[in-house]
């Protein structure tokens, strides 16, 4: 990769950056709770863009961005009000924008649909606004400056200072060595650019770059030397002694550098450079307090970052998992060995043990992000429906900063992009509908995530009119998916709707129609390790409700035999174990048995049944019960033979090698060497319990 290619991707990460800003700052300003500096953010976050995208050549997004921040510099000086007409321009402008960003990342020469009409939109707001200020008549006006305390001597030194390759190499920032001589007294610095090629030509070899630093102390010169001690051979540098002025009355000085006859040319906050009175750009200048002391560092900047690729992080991980597999290598060998008892040897397998684990935490810790990425991006969406809808919609988020493994985040846009479309489309009535049944016209979805019991649930909530589960049904007998008469629950009626082609709507549309959408959603969730969920109130609303893991790389599972084979069950699914007495196991029909269990008889399923390991049930006195709990808060008893322990394993994919296998989600490697299948709890619970008229929509409804 070339420098230039370096550069551009750099441009296009800040980008990213710039535009979640953007995008944060509007809902800000739309739904009042900001102050100023909020909308002078946006301002300047569109200004960057702009600022960068001219620098690569960047024409069609400079002119977008160009039009875009002018609109805004109106709302920030406040000859624009923030209408709702005002700030729908505004949001759509930043689609546009991030559209145009998109493009040219790619290089695709793909233009946004609706540039030009946002253009003319922008014009319109620029133009009005334009005319009110052409009658706006200039009144200059005197400004006092009072006394400045008579005359004064200035004394300190002239640094030139010029870094070499080796400066910039070595880690060393001139920044930092410009903010030390702060701490010496007050600062003027100049940067001369004089050297610096055009950015076409530029090379990081010949960095080209130096700095005149004017430092008014009474510091020696050994001390201002010894800033630059470590980095004395690596650049160029020069000290030497301000000449003394001669004593000057500043309130006379002030009135001489006054030229009446001069250009005067505003510079409004953050406009970019400063500029002289011939419209040239002048050298920027590291601001610092008149008393001489260092500026207050902020916690932003007292927080390092780095960019990593995330190749390197997902190496790093799977060294990790490796790392688990032979901690259990090496403890299933000093097991064979006898040595499990010797105080020396439990203590050193114990603390690399805890080693293995502090450090699978800390990477998981840096690949972890907040959805807020994922969350923002859903506004566009539901703009995008309402308006194909005509629906009054808004959309409110909870929890942004709940942490998920970075692999997941992308993965997760296009079910949340179907889930908000299908409560915009089929959840949410129409603004009459809504206004005859005692609601507000305008319609509300939640999108809200948590961490609970291990794993992220997210749930996609409206407060529209529910399913309407005869419809539901009727359309499902007619197109044969469920057998008519069917005894099936409400909470499987709502499962029908994920079924592959099943669409409630009559007319295709934009959003719906086709029978693609939820069925999407549930395969790509399970994809994920996670379950999807429905939740429905009549005339209330509806809920979707997504659980995932929070990592796809290491599981807390608990060790477990069936017959001859050795499998892994899941500890986030379970409540208890037990071995249970004669009166609290209930026969129930033909072979059926249920335990007693707090209250409540929840059905015992022989795993080893359950996976073609033993034709008939084991006896009870023989194994070990283990009570699990679903995602959606079903519960059964899993009859085992014995429970080995619980250890991290590493999850290893069966999909990608073998397909899909009933009731299991994975599949990882032992101390011993041996291949042990993760166990699904709720696909298994879901398919043994459901009556045979009901097995494909449990099946369907495990998703």
């Amino acid at each position: 990769m070339s420098d230039m290619d370096e550069f551009l991707e750099m441009f296009f990460a800040e980008c990213d950056e710039l535009l979640e800003s953007v995008a944060t700052g509007l809902r800000q300003i739309d739904e009042g709770t900001c102050e100023m500096e909020t909308v002078h953010a946006v301002f300047r976050a569109v200004h960057s863009i702009k600022g960068g995208a001219a620098a690569f050549g960047l024409g069609e997004l400079v002119d977008f961005a160009h039009k875009f921040e002018t609109a805004l510099d109106l709302l920030r000086s406040d000859a624009l009000d923030a209408t709702p007409q005002v700030m729908s321009v505004f949001h759509r402008s930043s689609d546009c924008l991030a559209d145009l960003v998109s493009s040219a990342r790619l290089s695709d020469g793909s233009e946004h649909a609706g540039k030009d009409d946002l253009l003319a939109e922008l014009d319109a707001l620029i133009g009005r606004e334009e005319e009110v200020e052409g009658e706006i008549e200039f009144v200059p006006t005197a400004i006092d400056f009072g006394d400045f305390g008579g005359p004064v001597v200035a004394e300190g030194y002239i640094i030139e200072f010029e870094p070499d390759l080796d400066l910039y190499r070595s880690g060393n920032d001139p920044c930092a060595l410009i903010r030390a001589l702060e701490k010496l007294g007050r600062t003027e610095v100049r940067i001369n650019t004089d050297k610096v090629p055009v950015l076409s030509e530029w090379s990081k070899e010949n960095p080209a770059l130096n700095w005149e630093i004017t430092l008014y102390t009474d510091a020696t010169e050994a001390e201002v030397a010894a800033v630059f001690e470590f980095v004395e051979d690596c650049c160029k540098l020069s000290i030497s002694q301000l000449e003394p002025l001669a004593e000057v009355d500043l309130g006379e000085a002030v009135e001489e550098q006054i030229d009446p006859e001069a250009e005067m040319i505003p510079v409004g906050e953050n406009d970019g450079p400063l500029v002289d009175n011939q419209g040239a750009p002048s050298a920027p200048r590291l601001e610092t307090p008149a008393d001489g002391r260092p500026p207050k560092q902020t916690d932003a900047a007292a927080t390092a970052t780095i960019r990593v690729s995330l190749d390197r992080v997902d190496k790093l991980m799977n060294m990790i998992g490796e790392l688990v597999i032979k901690e259990a290598m090496l403890t299933q060998v000093v097991q064979t060995a006898g040595l499990a008892t010797e105080p020396e040897v439990v203590g050193a397998l114990d603390g690399l043990r805890q080693l293995a684990g502090d450090i699978q935490e800390s990477v998981m810790a840096i690949r972890a992000q907040p959805l807020k990425q994922v969350f923002q991006r859903m506004h566009r969406i539901l703009r995008e429906a309402a308006e194909a809808t005509g629906k009054q919609v808004r959309l409110v988020t909870v929890g942004e900063q709940t942490e998920v493994d970075k692999t997941m985040v992308e993965r997760l846009i296009d079910p949340l992009t179907h889930m908000i479309r299908n409560s915009v489309d089929h959840g949410l009535e129409d603004a009459l509908t809504r206004q005859r049944n005692g609601k507000p016209q305008e319609g509300t979805i939640t999108l809200s995530a948590a961490h609970k019991s291990g794993r992220v649930q997210i749930e996609v909530t409206d407060d529209g009119g529910g399913i309407d589960r005869p419809k539901i049904r009727q359309i499902a007998e007619d197109k044969g998916l469920v057998a008519p008469g069917a005894a099936l629950t409400p909470g499987e009626v709502d499962s029908l709707l994920f079924l592959p082609g099943f669409s409630s709507k009559d007319a295709v549309s934009a959003l719906s129609g086709r029978g693609v959408g939820l069925d999407v959603v549930r395969r790509e969730i399970m994809a994920l390790g996670g379950r999807v969920m429905i939740s429905s109130v009549e005339g209330k609303g509806t809920t979707f409700t997504i659980t995932l893991p929070l990592t796809l790389a290491v599981l807390e599972g608990m060790l477990i035999q069936l017959n001859d084979q050795t499998m892994v069950l899941p500890i986030t699914a379970v409540q208890e174990t037990l071995r249970p007495d004669q009166a609290s196991v209930h026969y129930i029909g033909s072979g059926g048995r249920a335990l007693a269990n707090r209250g409540k008889l929840i059905p015992i399923i022989d795993l080893g049944c359950s996976f073609g390991l033993r034709d008939a049930p084991g006896n009870l006195e023989d194994g070990v019960l283990i009570v699990v709990e679903t995602d959606n808060h079903k519960r059964a008893a899993f009859q085992v033979d014995a429970i080995f322990d619980q250890r991290q394993v590493v999850i290893k994919s069966l999909e990608e090698n073998y397909g899909r296998v009933a009731g299991v989600s994975a599949a990882t490697i032992l101390g011993d060497g041996k291949i042990a299948l993760i166990i699904d709890p709720e696909e298994i619970i879901m398919s043994t319990t459901s009556e045979p008229a009901r097995d494909r929509v449990a099946l369907i409804a495990v998703g």
